[in-house]
């Protein structure tokens, strides 16, 4: 067996330290956005809905009907400010109704 066998690393690991550099501010600023959610839209909207995702500065939200995306439609603007808001900087730019999971 060759000795230079040590410096071998399992593809896991390389996976890892790879996803940690390239979305960790993604992950900790949707983490930050589902932590503020049900205070920026209340107790009504939080229970029909649920953050998702966050790519880049779009938001992705899970809705439970497509009554309740038309109207949030409505409310999107004062729903991005009070996220932005709650938060001390401008985590979002827009948001994405969809129908899924809450």
């Amino acid at each position: 067996m060759p000795n230079n066998i040590k410096n071998f690393e399992h593809i896991s690991g390389i996976i890892t330290k790879i996803l940690k550099t390239c979305r960790h501010e993604t992950c900790d600023d949707l983490e930050n956005v589902c932590n503020i959610w049900n205070n920026a839209v209340g107790k009504s909207v939080a229970e029909n809905t649920r953050p998702f995702a966050l790519k880049g500065k779009i938001l992705i939200v899970n809705v439970t009907s497509s009554s309740w995306i038309q109207q949030l439609q409505f409310f999107k603007n004062d729903i991005l400010t009070k996220i932005n808001s709650l938060a001390g900087k401008e985590l979002v730019e827009e948001i994405k109704f969809k129908i899924g999971n809450r």
